[in-house]
């Protein structure tokens, strides 16, 4: 059984969709814990109802990025994870972080990497005239929105569209996208073979 632990920084879609999915589709796995580094993040309410533990490492109570890494990766390897998955965690991690979870941490980055890495991603989207827009999931590296790509979700930019239009449609397949990278992961069906993600149940990478 893998413990899975996850974290956030708002209500926490991504992580709802992959709590939802462990315990419908009977994973070889547990989500372990949900943790936040903003006490008011509304997923947190979420995952106690699921019977969840939740945690909160305040990044304003440190001085500084280390102090707050260092902290926060000893709440995680209380649960003992076999995977650190980001959703919707607003902080850049320290290169010391990333690689005490080498291999075993996953973000979703709402955008068709290497484009686009960083904030605003719709909006840079829609600006260059994109006709196609999307979400990757990757493996952490130390290097921002980048790592082997696991998965990624496509969708047309449609005449009209606004940041929120676009958004809203890219959310709807990262809610599929993200668990099944998960599933992958803890199911022993992905494999990393330099800078490329490898499928080895036969299920396609890709999602629209």
């Amino acid at each position: 059984m893998k413990n899975i632990v996850i974290l956030i920084s708002g209500r926490g879609s991504n992580m709802e969709a992959i709590v939802k999915a462990c315990a419908a589709e009977g994973w070889p796995a547990r989500i372990a814990a949900v943790i936040s580094n903003r006490p008011d993040a509304g997923g947190l309410q979420f995952a106690a109802s699921h019977g969840v533990a939740t945690a909160v490492v305040d990044h304003k109570a440190f001085p500084d990025r280390e102090s707050f890494d260092a902290e926060l990766a000893r709440m995680i390897d209380g649960f003992e994870p076999d995977l650190v998955v980001l959703a919707g965690f607003m902080r850049i991690l320290t290169p010391g972080f990333t690689r005490h979870y080498e291999g075993r941490m996953l973000n979703i980055h709402p955008s068709l990497l290497p484009a686009f890495p960083g904030l605003h991603t719709h909006e840079r989207a829609i600006e260059a005239g994109c006709r196609f827009a999307g979400a990757t999931v990757h493996f952490v590296t130390a290097e921002l929105d980048h790592g082997p790509m696991v998965a990624q979700a496509v969708v047309p930019v449609l005449d009209g569209d606004d940041a929120a239009a676009l958004a809203a449609r890219v959310l709807k397949l990262e809610h599929r996208m993200y668990p099944a990278a998960v599933r992958w992961f803890v199911c022993g069906q992905i494999a990393v073979e330099g800078s490329r993600v490898r499928q080895l149940a036969g299920e396609s990478q890709s999602f629209s």
